[in-house]
């Protein structure tokens, strides 16, 4: 188990190494669009600071979080207002988003261990809770590289996102309204230091290989299968290709393969 003061490093340093890419950039970088419809650089940063804020909410305030989502006027534009809420000049959006991550850092390092907070249709840990922001803040910089024509180096911090996306093969299946497979798929990945990382019985007959990046990618619905280096055997794995969302909330759209008609998709389900 990975230890949460571990996890709250990560997630500072995914942060500060996304914004390290937008803080240089000229105000028009930030109406650059990405390859989410409708969403510029400064919906996407703008996004990552919403969601910290409401996870803030959700580890403070459970009735106030509880509260926010039973009022929100329309659940599946959710995402889009909170972005749309949060946008603000570059300066500003950067120093709203400084300071929101820094407040739920602080926040989730208190939670007492074993007390789940609310969530969108779940509940979770400080320790989830702090995997689900890494993986989103690596997912959402994704995005602000494909629109800035940026390729970041993979770093050993997209451990937390493959666990993640492996924790929720059965969420995936679910979301997109399939059963959920009961037989087990063993997953070995090949991390950024060449090292392997596996999850899962060494014997299974479902299995899924490839590049740590690329898995990611798939479960972040960044990538279309098409375009990522992944092997899929058994029909659990193969199915599971097409459903991977390690984020909640209902199945995303993906995106569709860079070979063809292009490449742009939903900005992803209600934040992980």
């Amino acid at each position: 188990m990975v230890d949460l003061t571990d996890l709250l490093a990560d997630l500072a340093d995914e942060s500060e190494a996304l914004e390290a890419l937008v803080r240089p950039l000229p105000p028009a970088a930030w109406a650059r669009p990405t390859p989410a419809p409708g969403w510029s650089v400064a919906h996407q940063i703008a996004h990552l600071a919403w969601t910290d804020h409401v996870a803030l909410l959700a580890a403070t305030d459970a009735d106030a979080f509880i509260s926010s989502v039973s009022a929100a006027p329309d659940p599946a534009r959710l995402v889009d207002y909170g972005a749309e809420e949060f946008l603000a000049p570059p300066a500003d959006l950067l120093d709203r988003w400084r300071a929101g991550r820094a407040s739920l850092a602080a926040a989730l390092a208190t939670v007492p261990s074993g007390q789940k907070l609310p969530w969108y249709g779940t509940r979770m840990s400080a320790a989830s809770m702090a995997t689900a922001r890494i993986m989103e803040t690596w997912a959402h910089g994704e995005d602000v590289a494909d629109a800035l024509g940026v390729d970041r180096p993979a770093t050993d911090r997209l451990r937390h996102v493959a666990h993640l996306g492996v924790r929720t093969l059965g969420h995936g299946f679910a979301a997109h309204g399939r059963p959920v497979p009961t037989a087990p798929v063993r997953v070995e990945l090949a991390g950024p230091a060449g090292d392997t990382w596996s999850w899962g019985p060494a014997d299974a007959a479902d299995r899924l290989t490839g590049p740590a990046r690329d898995f990611c990618l798939l479960v972040t619905q960044r990538r279309h299968r098409a375009d990522l280096a992944l092997t899929a055997t058994g029909p659990v794995a193969e199915e599971w290709l097409d459903v991977a969302q390690a984020f909640a909330g209902p199945p995303g759209a993906g995106r569709e393969p860079r070979t063809g008609a292009g490449a742009l998709g939903a900005p992803g389900g209600v934040p992980a």
